[in-house]
């Protein structure tokens, strides 16, 4: 009975020679036998030894599951990031801190994800389809865009990317500035088989999660917005209300810039519909997986021309 107890733990190739081995191989055997049911006593002995500390040690494995986690920040995937476009001679957004009050009011209204410190990324750069969305501010007027830029446009317009050229240098009653004139320009020179039309109230940028009567920024500008749509998706969006400039916060908390002429209740309906904007770029079937953007949002161009 040893020997076949023996043989049930052995390996097929050392069970097809038990019967050949003398009394110094069962010894040896039977040593480093003893050897391993040791260590498994051992083991089991310690695993006895833990039991009753287990509930402490899932308590606390539970206790730490609802801890508060901390709001998701730049450079987190997924998250809505208004990248500020630098092309046609641009070196930074017109309203510096505009981008992370943007993502901040995004978070703190909707849950969202947003990243909060903004970033910057060239038209003739690969990484402006890293993303869905370019926020291109500006109140100077543009010099023309280089062939390497156009063709980064249009590659981000062909996966379906969605463009806010918001003029920060709006007259009080919209009429667009020098910079407002020549995008509208250059945007032709990259989509030149399309022309804006208006959006009014109907459309799903005024009601993504507010519900709007109109647009306003820190002027109160033209009821409307202007846009291009292609495909049945609206790719490039036009503001004549400084939209940057109702967001810009300083960091003594202090708002940069004036709302006129509604003051603060207008600031409140320009911060809504940033807020409509993000929503509408993060719901348009752009999914939580920025490592495959140029992916997702080729799927989301659906039938765009390029």
């Amino acid at each position: 009975m040893a020997s076949r107890r023996l043989r049930l733990r052995l390996s097929p190739e050392r069970c097809a020679n038990v019967h050949g081995m003398r009394g110094g191989s069962f010894r040896r055997l039977g040593a480093e036998w003893n050897a391993k049911v040791l260590a498994r006593t051992k083991t089991r002995t310690r695993v006895q030894r833990f039991l009753p500390y287990l509930p402490f040690a899932v308590a606390l494995a539970l206790l730490t599951l609802l801890l508060p986690r901390p709001a998701r920040a730049f450079g987190d995937i997924g998250a809505f990031d208004p990248r500020a476009l630098l092309a046609g001679g641009t070196s930074g957004p017109a309203r510096v801190t505009a981008a992370s009050r943007w993502s901040w009011e995004l978070v703190a209204r909707t849950s969202a994800p947003a990243r909060l410190k903004g970033t910057q990324v060239r038209a003739d750069d690969a990484g402006v389809v890293d993303g869905p969305f370019l926020w291109w501010s500006g109140d100077a007027p543009l010099t023309a865009l280089s062939p390497h830029e156009i063709a980064g446009l249009r590659r981000f317009f062909a996966l379906g990317g969605i463009l806010l050229v918001d003029d920060a240098g709006a007259s009080n009653d919209g009429a667009p500035s020098a910079f407002g004139r020549t995008a509208r320009e250059q945007i032709a020179r990259v989509l030149p088989d399309t022309s804006p039309i208006a959006l009014g109230a109907d459309h799903v940028l005024f009601k993504s999660f507010y519900l709007l009567k109109r647009a306003e920024g820190r002027v109160a500008g033209p009821r409307t917005l202007d846009a291009i749509v292609r495909g049945g998706q609206t790719q490039v969006v036009f503001s004549s209300h400084d939209l940057g400039g109702a967001l810009a916060r300083g960091a003594t908390g202090a708002w940069e810039n004036p709302v006129v002429p509604g003051g603060d209740l207008q600031r409140e309906r320009a911060i809504r519909l940033a807020v409509n904007i993000a929503m509408y770029v993060l719901c348009s079937n752009y999914k939580d997986d920025q490592v495959h953007a140029p992916f997702l949002m080729r799927r989301r161009a659906g039938a765009l021309v390029p």
